[in-house]
């Protein structure tokens, strides 16, 4: 017997314990936009072995070709990745040739990204709005798709908080990534926590979807109890899918991938492990505390006890 929803708070504490410290480095360090949001150039670098010039020197450079924002990141491999505000191509060419006369060989351009600051505020604005309109889209059709049992306004509004809660988690860890192994967050970060939301929204239709096919058999029992049994019934499918279809094969791709996956696969990763856990400990929970109006006693006593 599995009483899930005595430890809803429990729950809940475990996702401030992991949102609240990626709110903190927001606060203090900001996010870690890239140049899609930001507006800007990324010029990906790499010399050869006997030469290793210091990132202030290419810093150096860059401030005598007069952008003084340039920013320098040395991976493992040896490459150099500098960002910097908007640069056009012949400045780009001033640049390389400037670095291949004052440390004696050309290095090899790997990439070369710009971005105006047009473009990245309406690449912005159009990821908020991608997002909005996804929310409401939820709200609207698991209202529709729920009309037939009592409330089901709560069901789209659960879910969405649910979402949020995913999302929130995907940034802070983000940012977290971003602050002290120089993540960034850009146009592939946006489509992963778009896929985050999709699967999220999902799993959260399958447990909503079996709390009102339990409605119907189990009319008598309490909402807390008939809650608590559908998440018990749900919880080994939910885990085994995610685990087979998503998570094994999303940690290869981090584990295998290469560099330029690894963010991307670690974001999907830790976005869709949470995408479960929100469907079976924060979004049910979230109906039953509805339900029962626990606001109103949260700081006199414990919830009823269930059984499933």
């Amino acid at each position: 017997m599995f009483n899930l929803l005595s430890k809803r708070y429990l729950y809940f504490a475990i996702s401030l314990i992991i949102i609240l410290p990626g709110l903190i480095v927001i606060a203090i360090w900001g996010l870690p936009l890239s140049i899609d949001f930001t507006g800007g150039s990324m010029l990906e670098l790499k010399f050869t072995e006997a030469v290793a010039p210091a990132p202030s020197d290419i810093i150096l450079l860059y401030q005598g070709a007069g952008v003084v924002d340039a920013q320098v990141t040395t991976t493992s491999s040896g490459e150099y990745i500098i960002r910097s505000s908007f640069i056009d191509e012949d400045k780009r060419i001033e640049l390389v040739n400037a670095m291949a006369d004052k440390f004696g060989v050309e290095p090899t351009v790997l990439s070369y990204d710009s971005v105006g600051p047009t473009i990245g505020q309406e690449v912005t604005n159009r990821a908020g709005l991608a997002i909005a309109v996804a929310a409401i889209a939820v709200i609207l059709f698991i209202t529709f798709s729920f009309r037939g049992i009592a409330h089901s306004l709560r069901y789209g509004v659960c879910a969405i908080l649910a979402m949020l809660h995913d999302v929130l988690i995907v940034i802070s860890v983000s940012a977290i990534g971003g602050h002290f192994f120089s993540w960034q967050i850009d146009s592939l970060f946006l489509t992963a926590l778009l896929t985050v939301i999709g699967f999220s929204v999902q799993d959260k239709i399958v447990v909503f979807d079996r709390i009102r096919e339990n409605s119907a058999i189990y009319r008598r029992l309490p909402f807390e109890v008939l809650v608590n049994h559908s998440i018990v019934q749900t919880l080994q499918r939910s885990i085994n899918t995610q685990l087979m279809t998503s998570e094994f094969m999303l940690l290869a791709m981090a584990l295998f991938g290469g560099v330029t996956l690894r963010e991307f696969s670690l974001i999907l990763l830790i976005g869709l492990l949470m995408g479960t856990y929100s469907s079976l400990f924060i979004a049910a929970p979230s109906l039953v505390i509805w339900e029962n109006q626990e606001w109103k006693n949260w700081f006199k006593g414990k919830g009823k006890t269930v059984q499933a």
